[in-house]
This record gives structure tokens, sequence and C-alpha cells, in this order.
């Protein structure tokens, strides 16, 4: 069958410790399995998948695998080059106390950063409950009645407010968004690189001016508190916004807002920020929760996710993620928004940190920071230090008479102190939860005083202290102590199936092994302390680890520069194209600005192209699922004079390996485009083949799917991107204010979310390169294993040469709707009463299911899965032979909770152990869902996007 193809010429054998941990398939289950398909070895049957003319024909250099201790003994050396100080310098990053029992239990929890996203919300109740709490906790700071489940930072929640306040701009022409100076300067920097390609000009504005340029403009954004700490009300400009037809967008601290009047009531459209001093450790800039709330009236315009409570078959009150966050998908090029994710385990630890300590603690937290702040301006205006404004919360800026800076910077050097230092050479210090009275004298020893009595009082704005309640929902008053806590975390847990249940095999999202050792440094100071505009020389380690991630990732990749900053396979979507952009604008030719995308890519694909400013054009597919190579020349050609792109997905989204791919790539290059590739599918390629090879130009990487980086539920995700020599020069800036001829940063800080690089970066040290190469390998073998055992049951949708698939397959299921009125959502929900999370459903095609194994998963997981979708054919063909009920079915009613079988009289005609225990594996471990099925359509026509009732009673 092979014989007259090229061997493959890689090593797919190590003796490396650590990969024989990561792999799930054995020696012993190879021969079997490999049989099974019909072929005698492993690289018979890679050889045979892989085209021979994008096949890599060495190893990659990148050394042996290390043992788990070596490689966290290697990693603590750099670690260890990183300097711990104490940060003063604010800019919306702060440190903070993570309470231990949130550390430990979430933070630190596999069964909390293992799970997937919550689009099966029977199965996810817990999370979405803790997610529920966090739109609650940012809808009562913010005083705006609707918020979303959290965004990828605030710069970017900031960007979507600009893009939301456009869209819904009445004046016709409108173009200019302003700015007020005093918001944050990362902020800044990355609404100018996501205006650039939509045209909108960012005129920044002095917030206390008596008159503004308000001609042209749609919106403003304006900080509250100010970056510098200043407090004043932002009431009369939000007036005269108003009056002018103007969305106005308050950037703003949570913390803050336990004192100060919130942007709601103050009549603010639309708050975003962060979350981060909530529990969530600084971590050289990322990941964090943002938040994103507004008035009811454009909730369909909610960028991200947003959690609803709906009920269940039972009556029982359920959560699900409400549809019009769904849409983005649906809309395509019409989506006002890419973003298809979220900071799900950040905002989980923020609304924990709020539930334990509620209301009263929030505002003693606060109220003790403000303190300190009072203390130590005192201390600074009786030395004669003048403050530039007299009212703040946590914040002042200072200037320093007749200190030379260069003194006091090598005052706080030597003390290991950062403050922030302004361009007019004044300073500023932000004091936070963790900041003692010892840190304030230390802070004025800087300054050559010391501590002077305060008299009782603060010094917030008289008419701006907030009067209305907040937080007064039981979930904040009922778990204060540690005990009440740890148990209302481990029920939430429970309800939530993830990686330490069972298999998760959805296609396309790649939910592999999160090591141990991969997430052990994740709690390390020495990673998770640092402020990410620390001084450069204070992270070396830090630097020396982004080179070695990157030089790792450009060697599997092929690509000659890579780009860590991206902090979502979204984001990375839209600065490769930006990239691309950039490209042709730099060489004269602007009018480069089609996009061609097959009609199977991921609806985040055309989103990100017309958020950069392109316009998308549909290329179909086969028969077969593969491109339509006549089609795409022919619309290549026709938009030759204007042809920017091509975005595809590798393996193809129909998980094949496409054998046209080279003549693709050639097409789009002979007419003057670029190639950008999604990596979504990289778990096929890593070791086998490398896309800079065979014609991608840009690649954006799933870090949180290929390399070992953790859902979390639904977020964070790292989505870097690697680009060929001739788009170097067009990477994305680490710097504040973007210049030249690169675009400007596209997240806030400048690597991104940092501190969850340090895992992948464990990941690939661990395997090496031939261990990576042989994950590929078998993640290929488990999915042609899987579909040759459910193919004599339900079809396998699309095969590529010698009728073989790539690292996952789609099974269809379209035929059982006639046969016995099954739909794929009865299968989905099915699984769950045999323990499984359902494979990818009804994408990229209506009516069936994407199965995706990974190289982790042993191979009696693998058999257990086929075994209950086996079992799952058997029910369906009771229906079709009239035997089982068409509409009362084990199907029809999945999923089946405890409550369910506990009903009196039993009212369905199959038994109680057919609804619960369809499976022998079942009696020794049953997973129950926590609810029945979920009424979506009741949630989205009543929608309530907050707390309004417990959800998991406290403790008796």
């Amino acid at each position: 069958m092979v014989s007259s193809l090229p061997q493959l010429e890689i090593n797919l054998e190590t003796d490396a410790e650590f990969v024989a941990r990561h792999i799930g398939i054995t020696p012993n289950d190879l021969p079997k399995m490999l049989s099974l398909l019909g072929y005698g070895s492993l690289k018979e049957l890679i050889t045979a998948v892989i085209p021979p003319e994008i096949r890599l024909q060495r190893p990659l250099a990148l050394g042996e695998g290390l043992s788990e201790t070596a490689a966290l003994q290697k990693l603590r050396t750099l670690a260890q080059q990183n300097q711990v100080w104490r940060s003063y310098i604010g800019m919306g990053y702060y440190n903070c106390i993570t309470p231990a029992v949130i550390q430990r239990n979430i933070l630190e929890n596999p069964g909390w950063y293992t799970q997937y996203t919550p689009y099966q919300a029977e199965i996810a109740q817990g999370r979405l409950e803790a997610l529920l709490n966090f739109q609650t906790l940012v809808s009562d700071l913010t005083g705006l009645p609707i918020a979303n489940a959290s965004l990828l930072d605030e710069a970017t929640a900031a960007a979507e407010a600009m893009t939301l306040s456009l869209n819904a701009c009445r004046q016709k022409g409108a173009n200019r968004f302003l700015v007020a100076q005093d918001c944050h300067p990362q902020t800044l920097a990355v609404l100018r690189t996501r205006a650039l390609p939509l045209g909108i000009e960012i005129v920044p504005i002095d917030p206390i001016a008596s008159e503004l340029p308000w001609n042209n403009a749609f919106g403003l954004l304006l900080q509250y508190p100010a970056s510098d700490g200043a407090v004043r009300s932002p009431e009369a400009l939000i007036a005269a916004a108003h009056k002018r037809g103007l969305l106005v967008t308050v950037a703003t601290d949570l913390l803050a807002l336990t004192l100060l009047t919130p942007p709601g009531e103050l009549g603010a459209d639309i708050a975003v920020g962060s979350s981060q001093r909530f529990g969530v450790p600084l971590g050289y800039g990322g990941p964090h929760a943002a938040f994103f709330a507004t008035r009811e009236e454009f909730k369909r315009q909610l960028p991200g996710r947003l959690v609803g409570v709906s009920h269940d078959a039972l009556g029982q009150k359920a959560l699900r993620l409400a549809l019009q966050t769904r849409e983005q998908h649906i809309r395509r090029e019409k989506a006002t928004s890419n973003i298809c994710t979220a900071q799900v385990l950040l905002a989980v630890v923020a609304s924990m940190y709020a539930v334990y300590h509620g209301a009263a603690g929030l505002r003693q937290i606060a109220e003790r920071i403000h303190q300190r702040a009072v203390t130590l301006a005192a201390g600074l205006a009786a030395a004669g230090y003048p403050l530039y404004h007299s009212e703040f919360f946590d914040t002042l800026r200072i200037g320093l008479g007749n200190l030379p800076v260069q003194v006091l910077k090598e005052r706080a050097a030597a003390a290991q102190i950062n403050l922030r230092y302004f361009e007019d050479g004044s300073v500023g210090i932000s004091l936070d939860e963790t900041t003692t009275e010892k840190d304030g004298a230390d802070l004025l020893a800087l300054f050559g005083t010391s501590p002077v009595a305060v008299a009782a009082g603060d010094r917030l704005p008289p008419t701006l202290k907030r009067q209305s309640a907040y937080l007064q929902h039981p979930v904040f008053q009922d778990y204060h102590s540690e005990h009440a806590l740890l148990r209302y975390i481990h029920r939430l847990q429970a309800k939530d199936l993830s990686l330490t249940t069972s298999m998760i095999p959805l296609g396309s999202c790649t939910m592999k092994l999160n090591a141990t050792a991969e997430m052990l440094p994740i709690s390390w100071p020495e990673f998770n302390q640092l402020h990410p505009f620390a001084p450069a020389e204070q992270a070396q380690g830090y630097q020396q680890l982004f080179r070695e991630l990157e030089a790792m990732l450009a060697e599997i990749t092929g690509f000659d520069a890579i780009s860590l900053q991206p902090n979502a396979g979204s984001q990375g979507e839209y600065a490769g194209l930006l990239v691309i952009r950039q490209y042709h604008h730099s060489r004269g030719e602007s009018q480069r600005n089609v996009c061609l995308i097959p009609t199977s890519a991921h609806g985040t694909n055309p989103a990100s192209a017309v958020m950069a400013g392109m316009q998308v054009v549909a290329v179909n597919c086969d028969a077969q699922g593969n491109i339509d190579v006549a089609d795409l020349a022919a619309k290549a050609e026709t938009y030759s004079d204007r042809l920017g792109a091509l975005m595809i997905t590798y393996p193809s989204t129909h998980g094949v390996f496409e054998t046209g791919i080279r003549q693709i790539c050639e097409i789009i290059h002979r007419y003057g485009g670029q190639v950008y590739m999604d990596g979504a599918n990289m778990n096929a390629q890593v070791g086998l083949c490398r896309p800079a090879d065979f014609g991608a130009d840009v690649c954006h990487l799933n870090l949180h799917k290929t390399f070992c980086i953790p859902h979390g539920g639904g977020g964070p995700g790292v989505g870097p991107i690697g680009v060929k020599a001739h788009l170097a020069p067009f990477l994305p800036t680490t710097q504040l204010i973007p210049q030249g001829s690169e675009i400007g940063p596209v997240t806030a800080a400048p690597w991104g979310s940092a501190s969850i690089l340090p895992i992948s970066w464990m990941y690939i040290t661990l395997m090496g390169g031939v261990g990576l190469t042989r994950a590929t390998a078998i993640a290929i073998l488990n999915a042609n294993y899987i579909a040759k055992r459910l193919e004599p049951y339900y079809p396998v949708l699309y095969k590529g040469a010698h009728g073989l698939v790539a690292h996952e397959c789609i099974l269809d299921l379209r035929p059982l709707k006639k046969s016995a009125g099954i739909e794929v959502e009865d299968i989905a929900k099915r699984l769950m009463d045999y323990g499984f999370h359902a494979p990818t459903i009804s994408w990229p095609v209506p009516g069936t299911l994407m199965i995706e194994p990974t190289e982790s998963e042993t191979k009696a997981e693998l058999d257990r899965f086929c075994e209950a979708m086996i079992a799952i054919r058997a029910e369906i063909a009771e229906i079709e032979a009239g035997v089982s009920d068409r509409q009362q079915n084990p199907l029809k009613n999945a999923p089946h909770p405890a409550l369910m079988l506990a009903t009196e009289p039993w009212p369905y005609p199959y038994s109680r152990q057919v609804a619960a225990y369809p499976a022998p594996w079942l009696r020794e471990y049953k997973f129950w869902p926590a609810v029945a099925r979920i009424d979506n359509a009741y949630g989205d026509r009543h929608l309530v996007c907050s707390c309004s009732m417990p959800m998991t009673p406290p403790d008796s």
C-alpha cells in the first residue's frame, strides 16, 4: 500500500523519561492498533498520512528530552535570574494576596484548570456558577446591568468598547475616538493599533479642558481613577458627550469602586478594566481577567462570552452560555468581534476572591490601601514634595522639587523598589493590598523623610463617595471562613467534567495532558510576582526563557521570527493579519486588502480579517472537504491586484492533510498575496512537517492546545505568531508607543500572558525533538484508530490519501435524524451518561461530531470511548427498529442527573439502570451531570446574567 512512497527519515523512538508519561499508548498497545489499521509500523502509517512533498526529512534540532527533575532544575536557574523587587509602578497592575485556599484549590488544581469551554453546560455548572458570580461582581461594582464572563486584558477590553461605540454610532462619517490622556499608556497604544486598519482616528484629550474636539467623534474613553492617581468626577464630561451622541467608556478599578461612585451611576455606557488585583498574581503581565460591562441595550453587541440563567427539563435553575455571545462564530465576517474566548480560570479566581472577602472585606482592603496612601501623601507633603492631585485612591504623583531624579532612582535601586517615572520628571507611587506600614516608611526614606502623624480622614472627593450597596447576594455573604469556601469550591468542582474525569475528545481543541511538572512553575514568585513594566534588567530569566522558547517554536515551525505577545488564538490571528497588511503597505501596495477564506474556516478567521481592515472573499470546498483549488485560483486571479492574503487551516478543518497545499500557497504567492496559516491543528504537524517549509508566510500557534498550556475552563490561551524573514520587521512592538513601520502592540503587556509561557518551555524541554515527533505520530494513530473502530457504526465524513485522517476525524450523524429522529445534540448529551464530554458538535459540518483524541490518552480510554459510542448506536438501532419510542428514549431525555433517577414514580419506558448505568465501567465510577437537559431558548427569551437567587446552598 505504501511501498512506492519514499520512507519518512525521522526517528520515532526515544528513551526520554518523560515521553512515556506524556504519551498514553504503550509499546504493547502499538502492534494491536496498527494491525487494525493494516500497517506494520508507526513509521509506515505516518508515511501514508503525510503527503510526501511536505515531509520533514530530518529530526527536530531540539536535543534530547530531560527528566522532570532535570527540566525543573534548569528552569529554576532561569527563574533565579529574575529579581522580585517591591513594585509601586501601578498602571493597572498591582501586587495582591492570593488566598491560599484559592491558590491550592483552584489555580493549582487540575479539576479546575483542565476543564474545557463550557459549551456542554450540563457538565459545566460549577465554573458557570463561578463565572456568574464574576459577572455579578462586575455588574454590582460598575453599576451597569450586563457584564460578560471576562476578556483578555484591560487594553483589549477598551478596544472592544471602541468598536462597539463605532458600530452603535448613528452619526454618518464619525471616525474619531476621544481618549483621555491620563489613561494607562498601554491602553492608548493598543487602541492605536486596533484603530488604524478600521480608519479610526485616536484623539488624545485633556479631560479637564474647557473645550474638546467633539467634531466627527463617536466615542470617549476616560480613566477613573486616572493612571496617575487623580480622582475626579467624569459626570459632566459624560453628559456633554451624550449631548453630542457619543458613547462613553470608563476604564476603572474594581477595588476603587468599593469606595467610589460607580461609572454606571455617573452615566457611563460601558465600563472596562482588569480584575487582576482580586487575587491574581502579577505574572509579568498575565494572564489576567479583564471585564466589560454595559447597558441592557448593548447586550447583543457585547464581546466575548456571557453566562445566562435558564432551567433544565426538571424545572431546576441551570446555567449556560447565552446565545448572543455564540453568534460571533455564526456571523463570520459580519461579527463585531473576533473574541471567542475568555480568561475563565482567572475570572474564577477573582470571583472567589470576592466571595471569600465579601463586600465588607473588599471595602476594608480598599480603605486600608487608601489610608496607607493618605499617610504617604502627608509625609511627602510635610517634606515639601508637591502632590499633583489632592484627591486620590491608591496612587500618588509627586513632584521632586530639588531632589534629582537620578538620586531617587539610585536610592530606589539600593532598596530594590520600583517606582513609575513620568516624562516630566515627576514620580508615581501606587500602593496595594500588600503594602505595610514599613513599606510606607521605606518609601518616605527614598525622599529623605519619615512618617508624620495624620489626622483621621480620607482624600476621596466627597461627591464621589459610594452610597449604593453591592455584593448583597448570599454567595458573597456565606463563604468567609476557609472551611466554608473550601467546601463551596469543591462542590462547584464536582459539577464539572475535566481531564481528571475522562478524555475530552474535542476536535480542533487538543485536550492533552497538562503535566504537573509543567504547571508547578506558575506558582514560583520569580515568575508570578514581576510587574510587566519592571526594568528589563530585573527580568533576565524571563528574557532568556522568551529567547529559548522563540527558538524552539521557530525550529518546530520553520519560521524565522516569533512574537510571543498575542494572548489568545484570536489575537494571534489578528496580529498575523496586521503583519501582512503592514508588509503590503510598506511596499506601496495598500490596495491589497482582499482575504480569501475557505467556507470551512473557523468563524474567527473572517472576523479577524475584517478587524484587520480586509475584505473577505469565500473560497469553496469540494465534496471531500478540501479547498476547491480551481475556485481558489479563479478568485486569486480575479482579485490579483488586490489580493492580500489567504487564511488556511492545516491539516484542514475537516481533519485531513490536503495534498495540494504547496500548490495552494504557490497560487497565492503568484498573485502577490501572503499565506496565513491557522495553527489550530499544529498537533498533527510537529516534527513531521513545518508550515514555513511548504509555503505559509505567517502562522499563529495555540500554546493552550499543541504546547500544553491548559484550557482553564475556557481560558487562558496564548497565540504567538511565527513569520518568515520578510515579515519580521512588522511584528507587534513591545514598546508602549508604536513607532516606525512596525504595528503597535496587540496586548496590554509587552509579552502577553508571560507567566504561563514556562509551561510550554517545560513541555518542549521534557519531550525533546524525538519525543515531540513521536507524540504527533501517536496523535495521528489514535485518531485513525478511533475512526476505524467507529466507521462500521458512524460514517467517517472525510478522509485523506489511503483512506486515512490526520489527528482528528469527523463522524457523520446526519442520517440518524431521518432514520431515528436523533440529532447530534442527543448523542452529545447521552455521552454524559457514559461519563464523557462530547466531541465538537456540528462544526465544521452541521450534524457531525469531530473527534480529536490527542496522544496522551491510553488505549483503554480510547476503547472505552469507542464502546460508549457503539453502545449509543445500539440504542439508536432500537429506535429505528421501533423497540424504543422516538421521543421517550434514553437519548432524547439525556443526560440523566441523580435527581432524575430519584423521581417516583419513574415516568420513562426504559429502566433507571439504562438511564444512568448503561456501561459496566460506570459501576466503578460514575460522573453525574449536575442538571438535566437545559432549555437554551428559554434562557435567551428571559435573559438573566447575574445572581438572582442562591445557586448552591451554603453550609447549614
